[in-house]
């Protein structure tokens, strides 16, 4: 498989810092919203978990919009925290313009899906869209084959590459019915977008070199006939029609 090298003026550009920074800060912004929804709901006892996502009823489709916002617990919320600050910041500064399509559809895709065949019972927590971004991230690193791409799939993989057996049943009170939608949407979206947001590649002195020997015209081309004869010419001699009688 050849990997394609980004244009270091391009990587490191000031333009690309800046967009560097600007998916920190509103990854940080979200996971801030995150957790300012459940240190309200602890600290005033408001028990805003019931407003979760209940598959199979229409009243709980609005989970849809706030399950991500909701946790059942303090260790639920930080185990949730790093891999979506993670993932946000990777999708929106690797793929900002596949971002803009890409996030809300596993926003909502992700409960949505699992709406339609979940356990009967509410779903919470930010999981969903985290395994989403995640696998998005790393299946679009795969196919585009730039090394960029490709180092932080392999940096997401070596962090929560175990994380993949969550998309199995068996799980417990693990809704793993968010994990399983988020990773197959993620997947999806992965090969739907494969070929936006590509960076602008490395070009060595060879290719360039390569390119204008093609566009040269050629200084000798054989003719039909000099290529069929081995000798390159054909002549029909007095002794060959003689010869013939």
């Amino acid at each position: 498989m050849q990997l394609h090298q980004p244009d270091p003026d391009y990587v490191s550009s000031p333009r690309s810092k800046r967009n560097f920074k600007l998916a920190v800060y509103l990854a940080l912004a979200f996971v801030a919203a995150v957790w300012l929804v459940f240190v309200v709901d602890f600290i005033f006892q408001l028990h805003w978990v019931q407003y979760g996502l209940f598959p199979r009823r229409i009243s709980g489709l609005s989970g849809v919009l706030t399950v991500p916002f909701l946790h059942g617990s303090w260790s639920h919320i930080g185990s949730n925290t790093l891999p979506l600050l993670v993932g946000i910041t990777s999708i929106l500064f690797l793929y900002p313009n596949s971002s803009v399509w890409v996030f809300p559809s596993l926003y909502m895709g992700a409960p949505l899906l699992s709406w339609t065949f979940a356990r009967p019972d509410i779903h919470v927590g930010a999981s969903g869209l985290i395994y989403g971004l995640l696998a998005f991230v790393f299946f679009s690193g795969l196919l585009r084959r730039d090394v960029r791409s490709i180092g932080v799939s392999m940096l997401i993989y070596f962090l929560y590459g175990s994380a993949v057996y969550g998309v199995l049943p068996g799980q417990g009170r693990t809704s793993w019915e968010l994990h399983l939608s988020g990773f197959v949407l993620g997947l999806i979206l992965a090969w739907r977008f494969r070929s936006w947001d590509k960076t602008p590649r490395k070009r060595y002195d060879w290719e360039d070199e390569d390119e204008e020997l093609a566009d040269q015209p050629a200084l000798y081309k054989p003719s039909e006939s000099s290529s069929s004869s081995g000798s390159g010419h054909s002549v029909d001699s007095p002794r060959n029609k003689s010869d013939s009688h």
